[in-house]
């Protein structure tokens, strides 16, 4: 029975998509992008948020890590229950709790109140990515979800490219609690439309219930083999990479460059066009290069470009350019790694796939929620510490990358 089928329908199934078609794996991408939109429309209300509730940077920054670690244990959870009771009740209630949670933050009155809420919008934001790239594993199979993966990357991009902006004019002009009313009215039509529009795309006979000590043989099943713990690596440290910049950049441009809220999504905009001109070439490269090869050339840019920023950096060369180009160059780099890394690391696992997408994003995620603990704690208001991180991250892909060649088999 091919992986790529879903389970048959029936009667209430009958209005659904066909789950290969374009609409399906369109809303499918809009559910994914929950996580990058959660993550980037509120960056350039940072400086507001410290003005409003009397707070320092670290303070607003860890409302941005504390998300990551949420972000990152949810997975572990959503992925074993998605593998048990199918992927779509499990993703509509971690909507459910992403929109409730959405709406608590846009009225919280203290930052700690606003730090627990973003905890709660992560656990159930979380749902998204991990379940939708289980459920294009599911329709599509290993090579074809390869693709998929980068065609989505880019269509995804789009989100976060435009939150920045969107964000910058809306904390400007309505304050920083329009931006969560607007994320509660996209987890709203979110809901909608994976309701009544895209069908269960696991096979009932491959689903099964997961006991702890099964749980526990499947993440060291996974651990234990020969390169999956090495695609999971070099994407983790390019997104942590990818991360740094997030952590930093608002202070870095709007404090220390002194640009306005609107300005900085427009430099987030060039980085994020960066990653989509990354994802586009991964998508119509990857038939003929090949996985391991398209992640060469990708960790290869990542190094290049991280490290260029902190030579820069480290040369004082005080201009907002030293650090966007670097980071352009840093972020097609990611755009390719990304998508083939974590095809890479679903292909051999279709049974347990929702569980390797949820061990895979919760080490991606908490290495870069560490990651951007470190840039806040080490920032000096300058671009330094931002810079000599996503220098870092690029080198430590590269080498991820080279061990997972090492250790694959000459056949």
């Amino acid at each position: 029975m091919p992986s790529s089928c879903a389970t048959t329908p029936g009667p209430a199934d009958l209005s659904v998509f066909d789950p290969k078609s374009l609409q399906t794996t369109a809303i499918i991408a809009g559910l994914v992008a929950i996580g990058p939109l959660a993550t980037d429309m509120y960056l350039p209300a940072f400086p507001q948020l410290m003005r409003e509730f009397g707070s320092s940077m670290d303070q607003v920054q860890q409302t941005l890590s504390v998300f990551l670690v949420g972000f990152a244990l949810a997975q572990l959870v959503y992925g074993p229950l998605s593998d048990r009771y199918g992927r779509k009740p499990v993703l509509l209630g971690g909507l459910l709790l992403f929109l409730a949670s959405s709406i608590g933050a846009a009225t919280a009155d203290s930052m700690a109140g606003l730090t627990l809420l973003r905890l709660l919008q992560a656990l159930g934001g979380s749902a998204g990515p991990v379940l939708g790239r289980a459920m294009i594993r599911d329709i599509h199979g290993p090579t074809e979800s390869a693709r998929l993966l980068s065609y989505i990357g880019t269509a995804m991009a789009l989100a976060p490219a435009i939150a920045p902006i969107l964000g910058g004019y809306m904390t400007s002009w309505l304050g920083w609690a329009s931006i969560f009313l607007f994320l509660s009215a996209y987890a709203a039509l979110g809901i909608l439309l994976l309701g009544t529009q895209v069908p269960e795309t696991m096979l009932i006979d491959g689903r099964h219930l997961a006991s702890m000590r099964r749980l526990l043989h499947n993440y060291g099943e996974l651990l234990r083999h020969r390169l999956w713990p090495w695609y999971t690596l070099t994407c983790s440290f390019v997104f942590a990479g990818l991360f740094s910049f997030l952590s930093g950049s608002p202070f870095v441009i709007i404090d220390y460059f002194g640009y306005r809220e609107e300005s900085y999504g427009l430099f987030f905009a060039l980085i994020v066009f960066g990653f989509m001109a990354g994802t586009l070439i991964a998508g119509r490269l990857v038939r003929r290069m090949g996985i391991d090869r398209l992640i060469g050339t990708g960790a290869l840019l990542a190094a290049g470009g991280g490290g260029s920023m902190a030579l820069l950096a480290l040369l004082r060369v005080d201009s907002v350019w030293a650090v966007i180009l670097p980071h352009v160059i840093y972020m097609v780099g990611t755009g390719i790694v990304m998508p083939q890394a974590m095809a890479g690391a679903l292909a051999p696992f279709p049974e347990i796939a929702g569980t390797s997408s949820a061990l895979l994003g919760f080490i991606q995620m908490t290495l870069a929620a560490a990651v951007g603990v470190l840039v806040g704690q080490y920032h000096d208001g300058t671009p330094l510490s931002m810079s000599l991180s996503i220098g870092l991250m690029g080198t430590l892909t590269l080498v991820s990358f080279a061990v997972l060649r090492y250790r694959r088999p000459a056949s």
